[in-house]
């Protein structure tokens, strides 16, 4: 053998391990945050607990259920500033911090004496931690796939979803033997625990070339919000969340008081809207690798539109309440999936985490744009009509949007 070929061999070999490295190296990060995401996803359990705190706090329920809306407001701030904190920490390290914060803030909630300090502790402490583990961790896993974004996103918020279905039987078994303040704890430290190891398996995703090699739409946060595109982005998804969080957060109260159902029919809907959420989720973010993901998001927000016509003209049979939501749920869950990637496409990879951070601002504005117009106009129908015009200028802004391009820059 010669010297020329040894070397060839010898190169050949070095490259086949780096391969091996990388690829060991992806898919420990995919099950990291698929394993940190189904603890993260736990938050979506709360209304199990409005009733006890509410008891012990001797408070009517609205005062507790709002400490969730100040928990998703808290979330997508922290979303928005997680880029930042990736950057100067990395990707374990923040996970790892937003576990312990997620449990320091389920032990507070435990002992909290007040409302005031149940805001603080379940509302922003919580929702903090939530945020900033949730986005860091699926759009840095994202960045690693870039050639199944789409896929990666399903399975992550999957699991994301998934938690919440999960943490629902832990909870409930958790409240029946333990009782409400040792379920905090218990809770508090199963998640934590989860999220840890998450973050141990995680490893902070490979910036794209940059300099002479740099990617015609590869755009930092400033740069894009200057795009009219990144507005329309924005809308789109603040109507989306705002109309699947508000129909998801008084589903039961629409089944009864809007629909004339019974009790157990209306809260059936729950269940109903669990299934749909990761349907969407799984069906939609897998499609998206298959054809273009505005057309996706183009398709949910007519299964969107599907549903709220149906509330707003239909005849509120069980079968057309249950069809309803699940194409709003559907609708949600798939758009929540699709849209890393969709900004990834529009914006680039090197900044996914600040682009998609400042649009998911429009999930925790979203949230409160929904009671707070339900609180101005009264009653569900008014609620739902704004709610369909603003679904309907979505529609057409998804259909006419086009990513923005530019000449390749050598900064």
């Amino acid at each position: 053998m010669s010297v020329n070929q040894t070397i060839t061999l010898e190169n050949y070999s070095g490259q086949q391990q780096r391969v091996m490295s990388v690829s060991r190296i992806r898919v420990l990060t995919l099950i990291g945050t698929i394993i940190a995401q189904f603890a993260l996803g736990s938050v979506y359990t709360w209304s199990l607990f409005n009733a006890g705190l509410a008891e012990k706090l001797n408070v009517p329920v609205d005062n507790v259920a709002f400490s969730f809306g100040i928990l998703s407001l808290s979330l997508a701030l922290a979303s928005s500033i997680s880029g930042k904190m990736q950057e100067r920490f990395g990707v374990t390290k923040v996970t790892i911090a937003a576990g312990l914060m997620m449990g320091a803030g389920l032990l507070l909630t435990a002992h909290a004496s007040s409302v005031a300090m149940l805001y603080l502790c379940a509302g922003l402490l919580l929702g903090f931690a939530d945020g900033t583990g949730y986005l860091l961790t699926l759009s840095n896993c994202v960045r690693w796939f870039p050639e199944r974004k789409g896929a990666i996103s399903a399975l992550s918020i999957g699991a994301y979803g998934l938690g919440s279905l999960g943490f629902k039987y832990i909870n409930l078994a958790l409240l029946e033997h333990v009782g409400l303040n040792n379920t905090f704890l218990y809770w508090g430290a199963i998640a934590t625990v989860m999220v840890v190891i998450g973050g141990l398996l995680m490893n902070d995703a490979p910036t794209q070339a940059t300099g002479s090699q740099r990617q015609t739409n590869d755009f930092t946060l400033a740069e894009a919000m200057m795009r009219p595109q990144f507005w329309m982005l924005a809308l789109i998804f603040l109507t989306v969340c705002m109309s699947g969080l508000y129909v998801i957060g008084v589903a039961k109260d629409i089944g009864e008081q809007y629909a004339g159902l019974s009790f157990s029919i209306a809260a059936n809907a729950v269940a109903v809207i669990a299934m749909a959420n990761l349907g969407g989720r799984l069906v939609l973010g897998v499609l998206s690798d298959k054809m273009p993901r505005m057309r996706v998001i183009s398709l949910a927000l007519l299964s969107s539109l599907l549903g709220m016509t149906i509330l707003l003209f239909g005849h509120m049979t069980i079968m057309n309440f249950y069809l309803a939501l699940g194409c709003i749920a559907f609708s949600f869950g798939g758009t929540i999936t699709v849209y890393p990637s969709l900004v990834s496409d529009f914006f680039g990879l090197n900044n996914l985490t600040k682009n998609y951070g400042a649009i998911y601002l429009g999930f925790g504005i979203g949230s409160l744009c929904g009671s707070m117009v339900a609180a101005l106009l009264g009653g569900f129908s008014a609620t739902f009509s704004v709610i369909f015009g603003l679904l309907a200028l979505s529609l057409l802004l998804s259909l006419l949007v086009k990513a923005p391009n530019r000449v390749p820059s050598l900064v």
